[in-house]
């Protein structure tokens, strides 16, 4: 048998410049469908993680980072477990503003996301996931709220980013005072 000789095409990576990060070496329209897949499941979960970031930071601008101008917030299923009604906030500054005066520098929050499950309908998305919220007054650290909330959230693209929508909180359980923490 003879030897086969294949031409040896060099990885693409071969040609870039080894300073530019992979992740900014690909042209658009050159990526690969299930990698642009992965990058909008990453972006997508990313709206979600600025959103409980932002909370516990009490970073304005990462929060706000997190939402279209017209978004909506539905919290009214889970306060009604504790007989809340707040409203729903509409809009991205009244979400920001809202929130961020009800916690800075009274509560101290801290998220976490898990069992993230993400659908995507060209530039729309529907994330469901749960998130277990631990709120603590500053000044009574032994008053608290922790939630686990199933949440719903819509978001669209925004090139080459995603942002919340809608977002819908349900509650599962609860322990602890949230009537300290949030109000009526």
């Amino acid at each position: 048998m003879g030897v086969v000789e294949h031409a040896h095409t060099p990885p693409p990576e071969a040609d870039r410049d080894p300073a530019t990060p992979i992740a900014q070496a690909a042209q658009p329209g050159a990526t690969p469908p299930r990698v642009a897949e992965l990058r909008d499941r990453a972006e997508i979960a990313d709206a979600l993680y600025r959103f409980a970031l932002g909370q516990d930071l009490k970073d304005e601008d990462l929060f706000a980072s997190a939402f279209t101008a017209d978004a909506e917030l539905d919290f009214r299923p889970a306060a009604a477990r504790w007989g809340g009604k707040p409203p729903v906030m509409s809009g991205r500054d009244t979400i920001v503003s809202t929130i961020l005066a009800m916690f800075t520098g009274r509560v101290n929050t801290t998220h976490q996301v898990t069992n993230v499950r993400i659908s995507i309908d060209g530039d729309t998305a529907r994330l469901t996931a749960l998130v277990e919220a631990q709120h603590l007054l500053i000044d009574a650290p032994d008053t608290h709220a922790l939630l686990k909330n199933p949440y719903t959230v819509d978001l669209i693209r925004d090139g080459s980013r995603w942002l919340i929508r809608r977002m819908h909180i349900e509650n599962t359980w609860l322990t602890g005072d949230p009537l300290a923490i949030f109000g009526a």
